[in-house]
């Protein structure tokens, strides 16, 4: 027998986009399950709970997971009478005052019980079972201390699962602060230009644009220049700077879209739907709460804020282009807007995805674990009619039939997966990425140190025969001959791939004898 808000859900046969990842019964003995389609938890008999609206809600706040798309299609369908009948037997109950106070603030309508005029005030969600508010609000009506982290209109939800609370752990200051222990002060800061470089032409790689020379130096220069710096990134005034820089003013569209998206492929025969943003008409308030999560969480996780604020962004898909690269920008921003990195340091986050086939699949599927489902409980409601241009200027025939329905799984997505894989992708980046990238960065100072030993010449020479030995396989080519016509003395072209290639395998140059 199922029990708790799996049974709610079977009463009031609610439909959910996301499914309820816990299912409860009643059984012989404790016991829990886990599997790719979630877990199941078993319960000896002493916990059944009344078969009533308030004893199966009761048991799932005390022993699931707050799940706010099943709350809000569970309180459209049961509509407020039995909230109202539970709160009124049980006025001061905890159980009962969470739920009147998530049925108000989920749905915008009043209950009609009266407010309460005393007793202890009681959290919203537990915060050590997710990330929550820095600062609570307290509800007076309720007695309830409003820890949620977002709005009505958009709130992401992170559970504090073992999995999440193994991988934050990982600070990224400690492990940038041992790659300058172990390379030298301050060699991230002389390295900073070259990782936003990388970051940047990475980025577009996964955009399938990496021979754009001119879109990739905009996006250096955004990353350098907006990255932690902005008042309010997700804000109308910092998404429109950063759309405009990523973009250039001369972009066919600028600003918050105003006509429907997909995410998809097209084929020879029709085009495969991937992923349905929702309607430009809920994008302002939407985008309102993702700005509200990232404002009312500051102090929390950092790697778990960068997570919801980068993939919240994405799912939304709010702007008229650029989405992809605002994402991929919005992790570096939180970390440094949270000091969690140093002022000036790019995280190559991009670089891991394209160069790391881990984490290549894992952005892929990390995203699927929101879309996967959304997809399947939407795929007979989008169609391709006729053509219409919006005001934006789109042109598209895209009709999607249930975007009031599909509300209730845009505003509150679980990005728990989505926290512990770019918990997991910043540390490999740190350790691996960056580490490689600072690895040779070291190596080619000591190569134009040691070149200079042997011919004195101003640092842009050295680094263009640094890198012509190198491509070269430690060999002189003509063409570098032709360049530089001193390296036509052998013995003085010996010592100059002597002192490059020493510097790169880490070891004392040998001595060239003439």
């Amino acid at each position: 027998m199922q029990i708790g808000f799996k049974a709610l859900e079977a009463k009031f046969g609610v439909m959910l986009a996301q499914p309820l990842r816990v299912t409860s019964i009643i059984g012989t003995s404790r016991a829990t399950r886990e599997s790719l389609r979630g877990i199941e938890n078993q319960y000896p008999a002493v916990y059944r709970p009344a078969d009533t609206f308030a004893g199966h809600f009761e048991f799932g706040l005390k022993y699931e997971e707050i799940d706010l798309e099943f709350f809000t299609r569970l309180f459209a369908a049961c509509g407020p009478q039995p909230l109202e009948e539970w709160c009124r037997a049980e006025p001061f109950g905890q159980y009962a005052r969470r739920a009147g106070f998530f049925y108000e603030w989920l749905t915008g309508n009043r209950l009609d019980v009266p407010d309460l005029t005393g007793g202890t005030y009681v959290n919203a969600v537990s915060d050590d079972a997710y990330l929550t508010r820095t600062k609570a609000v307290r509800e007076r009506r309720w007695r309830v201390n409003n820890n949620l982290p977002g709005t009505p209109a958009f709130c992401p939800i992170i559970r504090r699962s073992p999995a999440l609370t193994q991988a934050l752990q990982f600070n990224p200051l400690d492990a940038l602060a041992e790659l300058d222990h172990q390379f030298g002060e301050d060699v991230l800061m002389r390295a900073a230009a070259w990782l936003t470089l990388k970051e940047s032409r990475a980025s577009f790689l996964i955009e399938r644009e990496a021979d754009q020379t001119d879109r990739v130096k905009r996006f250096v220069h955004v990353m350098a220049e907006y990255c932690g710096k902005l008042d309010e990134p997700l804000g109308t005034d910092g998404l429109a700077v950063l759309q405009k820089g990523i973009l250039g003013a001369a972009a066919l569209r600028l600003g918050v879209r105003r006509s429907p998206v997909f995410v998809g492929q097209a084929t020879i025969r029709e085009d495969v739907v991937h992923y349905i943003g929702p309607h430009f008409s809920v994008l302002g308030d939407m985008l309102a709460g993702l700005q509200a999560f990232e404002q009312a969480t500051r102090g929390r996780e950092s790697l778990a804020r960068a997570a919801a604020v980068a993939f919240g962004f994405v799912y939304l898909h709010p702007m008229s282009d650029g989405n992809g690269r605002i994402h991929r920008f919005l992790i570096n921003d939180t970390l440094l807007r949270d000091q969690a990195i140093p002022a000036g340091v790019i995280l190559p986050v991009s670089a891991t995805i394209t160069g790391v086939r881990e984490f290549g699949h894992g952005y892929d599927r990390v995203l699927e674990v929101f879309s996967r489902p959304f997809m399947r409980r939407y795929d007979a409601a989008y169609r391709f009619g006729e053509m219409v241009e919006y005001e934006d200027g789109v042109k598209s025939n895209f009709v999607f039939d249930a975007y009031d329905d599909a509300n209730a799984a845009w505003r509150y997505p679980d990005l728990t997966e989505h926290a512990i894989y770019t918990t997991h992708l910043v540390a490999h980046t740190i350790r691996h990425a960056m580490a490689d990238e600072v690895r040779v960065l070291v190596r080619l100072e000591l190569a134009q140190q040691r070149i200079k030993d042997v011919l004195e010449m101003p640092d842009m020479d050295a680094v263009r025969m640094i890198r012509s030995i190198k491509e070269h396989g430690w060999r002189i080519s003509g063409k570098l001959v032709k360049e530089y016509p001193m390296l036509d003395d052998k013995t003085r072209a010996l010592r100059v791939v002597e002192a490059v290639q020493s510097a790169f395998e880490d070891r004392e140059p040998l001595p060239i004898v003439e």
